[in-house]
């Protein structure tokens, strides 16, 4: 007996998660017992629920049929009531103990040793339950420095970004890692609008989120389902409504200490929404360039860096491209320098109308433009990239309030496109979809480019 004890002993000490712990078990009961199967569950007294110990924390209500979980819940009453194991057909269910209040229950399948394992379970109960609980604990103390970890870094992006586009799916991913077994939504609204517009992830199916969402307001507090599985947590911030966080269980439910440390971390998501607003607001003649609406050339090379670092992050592809008007000189030598700001903007215009929400265009210098893609690969940003070219072809420029001696003008662009690979550095990107448009250029103008074009020459 002893012996036993000190080999179960070693094999828990060394064991340091709920899977390799019920691996150890399982190996020692068999070998020592015959045991053909052992399995172990808690009582979440948070949410008052038997919990599989061995399914990464699922609750058991999601593993078998309600036939069986009723089952499972008797047998546990059972043991409790009587204060003893209980035997059901070929299983033996033995109790799990915390001093005098029952922590949880053990299950073993088809044992050919029954009473030599009775009697050492009596001694080697204690030494299991002990070790649960210690992982019971590291998980709550983990889920702790989460939190505040997740705190911290919200707390970081206040003080450090004001762009929403970069904020947000860091906020998304922070509660991602936070809130465990659970779909993270986030929706946000412009302040002279009613409805609210999913931002992250890219999509949301479930009619009933949607249905919660409608009935927020400023004054709302977070709203739960019935089943707790479902939790849609208003951001407030000075009396304004900018949004929500809803969260979706995959398996269990919310419990008061989840709502608890999500409703603080929406408090703090909120501030930092509004301080973004007020930021982008106060920043915007700082960032933007005046003729054209484009980020300048310093807030181009700070988008850059945030999108490098979010591509890098989620693993997708970023693309860039360079471009510049061909001829550009000419224009503005033949009809002043009016018209060419004049042609500036209109080019400008084409191509934020061609763009995406999400991506980023800036006035690099001059006549020439840099687009970053995120989430685009050379192919897709060659698409693109032609697009472009043949809507700036197509269009007439009016400058006959200019030059009365003249109606319209039409220009073209060259461009030069480059995907992000492993091993750039930041400055890479654009030198390199910057060779492509001299090449473009070189080769009679009004082309595409790419890098990959340019390897095959």
């Amino acid at each position: 007996m002893i012996q036993k004890i000190s080999e179960l002993s070693k094999i828990l000490n060394s064991s340091y998660s709920a899977k390799s712990i019920l691996n150890s078990l399982h190996d020692f009961f068999a070998d020592y017992f015959g045991v053909k199967k052992t399995e172990l569950y808690t009582w979440d007294g948070t949410t008052s629920q038997l919990r599989d110990f061995s399914r990464n924390w699922l609750y058991i209500d999601d593993i078998f049929e309600k036939k069986v979980v009723g089952q499972y819940y008797k047998i546990y009453a059972d043991i409790k009531e009587k204060n003893s194991y209980e035997i059901v057909e070929d299983k033996l269910y033995f109790p799990l103990k915390k001093q005098s209040k029952f922590i949880g229950m053990l299950e073993f399948t088809q044992t050919e040793q029954a009473d030599e394992l009775l009697k050492f379970l009596e001694v080697a109960a204690d030494v299991i339950s002990l070790k649960v609980q210690n992982i019971i604990l590291n998980e709550k103390m983990q889920k702790n420095i989460n939190f505040h970890d997740s705190m911290k870094n919200i707390a970081k992006i206040i003080e450090t970004q004001y762009e929403l586009n970069y904020i947000v799916p860091l906020i998304g991913e922070m509660f991602d890692k936070f809130v465990s077994n659970h779909l993270i939504y986030i929706f946000l609204r412009k302040e002279d609008e009613q409805e609210f517009s999913l931002v992250w992830p890219g999509a949301c199916n479930d009619e009933k989120i949607y249905g919660l969402i409608s009935i927020l307001t400023s004054d709302s507090e977070c709203i739960l389902t019935a089943d707790k599985k479902t939790g849609v947590f208003p951001l407030i911030s000075e009396g304004k409504l900018f949004g929500c966080i809803v969260t979706k269980s995959m398996e269990g439910k919310l419990n008061d200490k989840e709502v608890d440390y999500i409703e603080q971390l929406t408090n703090q998501v909120a501030t930092t929404i509004n301080r973004a607003n007020v930021y982008a607001e106060i920043l915007k003649h700082a960032t933007l360039d005046a003729l054209t609406g484009f980020y300048n050339k310093r807030q181009l090379e700070e988008r850059l860096k945030q999108e490098v670092s979010s591509s890098r992050r989620q693993h997708l592809p970023l693309s860039v491209i360079m471009t510049d008007i061909d001829f550009f000189k000419g224009v503005n030598d033949t009809y002043g320098h009016a018209v060419g700001d004049l042609v500036l903007k209109t080019v400008s215009d084409v191509i934020r109308s061609q763009l995406r929400e999400y991506d980023v265009a800036g006035r690099y210098g001059g006549e020439e433009f840099t687009i970053l893609l995120p989430s685009a690969g050379i192919k897709d940003a060659c698409m693109v990239a032609e697009r472009l070219r043949k809507a700036v072809e197509k269009r007439m420029i009016d400058i006959s309030k200019l030059t009365p001696e003249h109606k319209n003008i039409n220009v073209t662009i060259s461009l030069g496109v480059y995907q992000m690979q492993d091993g750039d550095e930041i400055s890479d990107l654009i030198i390199k979809a910057d060779r492509a448009l001299y090449e473009a250029k070189s080769g009679g103008r009004n082309k595409v480019v790419s890098a990959g074009d340019m390897e095959n020459l």
